[in-house]
């Protein structure tokens, strides 16, 4: 989709460019111009210029898309085996919701010091150790949103999501537990995408403080 929408945006670039190049032709082989050849070639370059600029323009309103790489890792599910079946149901739906409604590839459900739910691209990596950066925003009790992770040192401790993920969340549940979500572009997020998973992290939080 993204292919097409390139080329739609090179249209009138390549119209504009190809109609200026026609009059000019059409100039240099007309030995006798006439006063309506002369108004028409005005207003064929006039048309031109103003297709080549919407092209431009469109370049800019419309910018090229991030990026995205294939995460490195097996695809999977784990899940804590000794949580009550409600729980387990909760992390399965809001899970899959994340995987198939946002750009998310990979995420983790850390709660009361270990990991209930592991989904998507999985990392050799088993041993989820807090960082400084998660640890961060559970005690704000704010999202934090690495655009970028490459950009940021605190990356190392991420090391139990796949390598190549570029673009992490890192999104409080209640005050004892974190999801932690990552992506395979960088900046793709929207901010539609984190009032949702926000909303999503809220009610996960309501359900394991009930049944645990």
């Amino acid at each position: 989709m993204s292919d097409t929408n390139a080329i739609l945006r090179q249209i009138p670039i390549v119209a504009g460019s190809l109609g200026g190049t026609l009059l000019l032709v059409n100039r240099l082989l007309t030995d006798n111009l006439t006063t309506w050849q002369v108004r028409s070639d005005v207003l064929g370059a006039i048309i031109c210029a103003v297709l080549i600029l919407t092209g431009l323009l469109w370049q800019r309103v419309q910018p090229k898309p991030p990026d995205s790489v294939m995460l490195q890792g097996e695809e999977g599910l784990e899940l804590a085996d000794d949580l009550p079946d409600s729980v387990q149901r909760e992390l399965a739906w809001s899970s899959q919701l994340l995987l198939t409604n946002t750009v998310t590839k990979t995420l983790v459900v850390w709660y009361q010091g270990r990991v209930l739910l592991r989904r998507g691209i999985l990392a050799e990596q088993t041993t989820v150790e807090l960082g400084a950066i998660a640890q961060r925003a559970i005690q704000t009790q704010k999202p934090i949103y690495l655009v970028k992770l490459d950009l940021y040192p605190g990356r190392l401790e991420f090391n139990y999501l796949p390598h190549n993920t570029q673009g992490v969340i890192c999104q409080p549940i209640g005050g004892e537990g974190l999801m932690i979500l990552g992506a395979n572009a960088p900046r793709s997020y929207s901010k539609q995408d984190e009032t949702w998973i926000a909303g999503l992290a809220e009610k996960l939080a309501d359900t394991l403080k009930r049944e645990l």
